[in-house]
């Protein structure tokens, strides 16, 4: 059981009521909102542990909510969508959430995505709370990327996949081992996050993202963080 306070948005009252009974049934705290603006007052109120935010809402949809969102706060989120298409999934982890699910889903296989995202990688050791190296300075207490003159900052996932690569440098590290290091043991098929999230960290840290110096695709079988010597 868990006392974690979560924030159900769905323009739908039958999905916020089934998604209320089932998360209070499992000792979750739960507030819900109609729509994105909603969502957005409520997150400051409330002070959710984790957001459900259905992506397909009139006015605000959820994409634009979770942007607004992300500006402010590093909350888990899980989207949720009713079309199976790559281009639905790949927009909801660009925008900045950490999970997404297909509706129709099942009670236990939210539970689990919920568990995962609630889950936090174990922090770095003290003195890689900063990490330089040539023109790069990642700054783990800001979350915060300075390459040069260009400064931006990372999301939650982005965080945890980069803090990740730098505890195991210059090795490759498969799909799988990436998945189940940084969303949970349930995942491994997800290929798709990771080439979301490497790219938008590429756009963080390379000069020239097309061309990565940093991070390399190591071809069937997953990613290389290189550092220099």
């Amino acid at each position: 059981m868990s006392s974690a306070r979560i924030l159900v948005v769905d323009d739908d009252p039958q999905i916020r009521r089934v998604l209320r009974t089932a998360l209070i049934a499992q000792g979750y705290e739960v507030a819900d909102a109609r729509n994105g603006e909603e969502a957005v007052e409520k997150l400051h109120d409330e002070k959710p542990d984790l957001v459900i935010l259905d992506m397909n809402m009139p006015r605000m949809n959820g994409l634009e909510t979770c942007r607004s969102i992300r500006t402010t706060s590093e909350v888990p989120i899980i989207m949720l969508t009713v079309r199976d298409a790559e281009s639905d999934k790949v927009g909801a982890l660009d925008a900045g959430a950490d999970d997404y699910m297909t509706k129709p889903f099942s009670s236990p296989e939210l539970l689990a995505r919920i568990r995962a995202a609630l889950r936090r990688s174990p922090q770095l050791a003290g003195e890689m709370q900063i990490v330089r190296f040539d023109d790069v300075e990642i700054n783990f207490n800001l979350r915060r990327v300075v390459v040069g003159n260009r400064e931006t900052r990372l999301t939650p996932k982005e965080f945890e996949l980069l803090q990740y690569f730098l505890a195991h440098p210059n090795v490759p590290i498969s799909h799988t081992k990436l998945l189940q290091s940084v969303w949970g043991p349930d995942y491994g098929d997800e290929v798709e996050y990771l080439r979301v999230f490497v790219n938008q960290l590429r756009k963080k840290i390379e000069k020239n993202p097309s061309s990565p110096k940093y991070l390399i695709t190591e071809p069937w079988v997953g990613y290389r963080l290189h550092l220099p010597a």
